[in-house]
């Protein structure tokens, strides 16, 4: 990729996402967020079709300038077909987005269940091999993705904000996703970078500090006040900006960082408040140029 050029933006002022993903996971959400986003949204267009529509949307002279497409599995030939279209729109100077949903097994298949249908790819298999046979066939867009989002514990609000934070700005910024987790409730799937917290003195210990959260006064000076907290968030820190700047040479324009502790509720959101607030200081002082910063908790409160 040449200087000056990033996904999602063309000499012709285009921008392009693909929208990909299990079945279940989410596509249909996620395009209604594109749309309110002012995205013309096109929902399972034949591969060989997608250039057309890019050329299209650049000859309407300002009145296209976001094309969204999603993309499913029902588009048979699908992967070979829709490598070589990347192939060719990235050749002529149209740098798509992919967006890519993904959940758990066991989540896709209740979901189905309460919708009472089948999985396309199902057959006269079981729903779990038609779950199987798609993650299989996605793996090299999953691989491929820019954003990508697990869904599996995420409310449609949730997913929304997920959404809106990787595609509602036209600006070639890095947005920094600070998540914290708790690690008996499973490592985010979505993760770019995964760290442990539970190296620091656990406040659930401490009677006094048990029932508040990293978020309180009391358990945030605690946790960032143990030996080794301070040096590890600097650290880390050098670490953040240099990833940030690789990834805006590369174009990609989400990084999810998630913070991990036993329960997701003191260490992990103590040290996630922290990083986020000094990586939005950061932007301001110019440590941390082209980046915007969010922090979310996923399990906070599930105890």
């Amino acid at each position: 990729m040449s200087a000056g050029t990033h996904r999602g933006s063309t000499p012709a002022g285009i921008e392009v996402a693909l929208v990909s993903g299990l079945s279940g996971a989410g596509r249909s959400t996620a395009a209604k967020v594109l749309e309110d986003l002012g995205w013309f949204v096109v929902d399972n267009l034949p591969p060989e079709l997608i250039a057309t529509m890019v050329d299209l949307g650049a000859r309407a002279k300002g009145d296209v300038t976001r094309i969204a497409v999603v993309m499913d599995v029902r588009s048979r030939a699908f992967t070979a077909d829709l490598g070589a279209v990347l192939k060719d729109l990235d050749s002529r100077g149209y740098k798509p987005r992919l967006l890519f949903l993904e959940a758990t097994d066991a989540v896709l298949v209740r979901r189905f269940e309460q919708n009472r249908r089948g999985h396309p790819l199902q057959g006269d298999g079981r729903l779990v091999d038609g779950i199987t046979a798609e993650r299989e066939l996605l793996r090299p867009l999953r691989e491929a993705a820019d954003l990508l989002v697990d869904t599996s514990n995420l409310s449609v609000h949730q997913l929304r904000a997920r959404i809106e934070s990787g595609f509602d700005d036209a600006a070639q910024t890095t947005r920094i996703n600070v998540m914290s987790f708790g690690y008996k409730y499973g490592i985010p799937m979505d993760s770019d970078l995964v760290v442990d917290m539970r190296f620091l003195p656990n406040p659930h210990w401490i009677p006094e500090l048990r029932e508040h959260t990293g978020r309180d006064a009391d358990v945030r000076d605690y946790v960032l006040s143990q030996e080794g907290a301070e040096e590890f968030i600097s650290r880390y820190l050098e670490l953040l900006s240099l990833v940030g700047a690789g990834f805006r040479r590369e174009g990609k324009r989400y990084l999810a960082v998630s913070v991990g502790c036993t329960g997701g509720k003191h260490r992990s959101v103590a040290i996630s408040e922290e990083l986020a607030r000094r990586l939005s200081e950061g932007t301001r002082t110019g440590a941390f140029p082209g980046v915007t910063v969010s922090v979310s908790h996923r399990d906070l409160g599930r105890e």
